[in-house]
């Protein structure tokens, strides 16, 4: 159930309302914008008598929620969240582009890659320590060594890390190298138990949309880790499975503006993974910023033909200097500010 209370409400009564409903059990997602005041009502909400809210002095209005999403839900928190990784800005008119390898294979290589993406304008490294494959016999990844790898390369240019998360007992690690956005990809979507772990966490989480998953399905998936108390979550799409073959998934530009309607978090587009065809991911990626998206995650290889993953899908260095060059004045276009 969602109370909007009356501007100006003495902030003495506001609170022994609120202390009062807590008292009957709720536990209240508190949003105050620049000209609202929202107190979300979160459990069994049934038996409470909107007349007897409305009789509060400090109540203007109040309305009953259908969907199952409450913290994730934009009726609870009309004004964008904007999620801050290592100092960087998502959401809320901040875009911010994540580029790197699919997979960290030496020192050299994610150094090198991430000293050229920072160059072109990416904020935020991303590289696989720990790659889920859909074959057995494929790279897995090197898994804590990536980690090390990566942190040598923050320690070089300074920027964020994001990197895949695949089970519970690995958390130890990327909070020993401090990875600074734990990322949940697609196959591990409704992995509640994954997600109510990195919910523990104060660490930022981007979370993928699932290959067949629906979009209150994603959102729900983000309400299991914002209830264990971690309100940073950005939300992914990275294609989704459908009949088409031409293509390695299908990229559903229409989850952005649908995504905003139903929930407060910031939208980021994988346009790599959506195509799996590196020529496309160009235009993918400028049709992300014109729906909406408030930011990017692009596969950058600086030897793609000898990429141990996805080496079809990734941008050349040069090639993610054309792209960010045709980014930059869409973004300014569109008032978005490029973190």
């Amino acid at each position: 159930m969602i109370v909007v209370l009356k501007q100006h409400a003495p902030a003495a009564q506001v609170k022994a309302f609120c202390q009062e409903l807590e008292g009957m059990g709720f536990e209240i997602n508190d949003s105050t914008g620049s000209d609202t005041h929202i107190l979300g009502l979160i459990g069994d909400t049934k038996a409470l008598s909107q007349s007897w809210l409305l009789a509060n002095p400090v109540v203007d209005t109040c309305r009953r929620v259908s969907e199952p999403y409450k913290k994730a839900n934009r009726k609870f928190h009309p004004d964008d969240t904007v999620v801050s990784v290592g100092g960087i800005k998502i959401g809320g008119g901040n875009f911010a582009v994540m580029a790197g390898p699919c997979s960290v294979e030496c020192e050299s290589q994610i150094v090198e890659v991430a000293q050229r993406v920072k160059a072109a304008g990416a904020s935020i490294l991303r590289g696989g320590a720990f790659k889920p494959r859909t074959s057995p016999y494929s790279f897995q990844g090197l898994r804590a060594e990536g980690l090390e790898l990566m942190a040598k390369a923050r320690a070089v240019t300074g920027q964020p890390l994001v990197t895949e998360l695949m089970n519970n007992e690995h958390i130890p690690l990327f909070l020993d190298e401090q990875v600074d956005m734990i990322q949940i990809g697609a196959r591990n979507m409704q992995n509640f138990e994954l997600l109510k772990a990195v919910g523990r966490t104060n660490v930022p989480v981007l979370l993928k949309r699932g290959l067949s998953s629906t979009l209150e399905e994603l959102v729900m998936s983000a309400e299991y880790i914002m209830a264990e108390g971690n309100p940073n979550v950005v939300l992914c799409e990275r294609g989704i499975r459908t009949f088409e073959t031409s293509m390695r998934n299908t990229l559903d530009l229409s989850a952005v503006p649908m995504l905003k309607k139903m929930t407060h978090l910031p939208v980021v587009i994988d346009p790599s993974h959506a195509a799996g065809i590196a020529f496309m991911v160009p235009s993918l990626a400028q049709a992300a910023v014109a729906v909406g998206a408030d930011g990017l995650m692009i596969e950058v290889h600086n030897d793609p033909a000898r990429a141990k993953s996805d080496g079809a899908q990734s941008l050349t260095p040069d090639q993610f200097d054309a792209l960010m060059a045709v980014i930059r004045p869409e973004l300014s276009f569109f008032g978005k500010t490029l973190n």
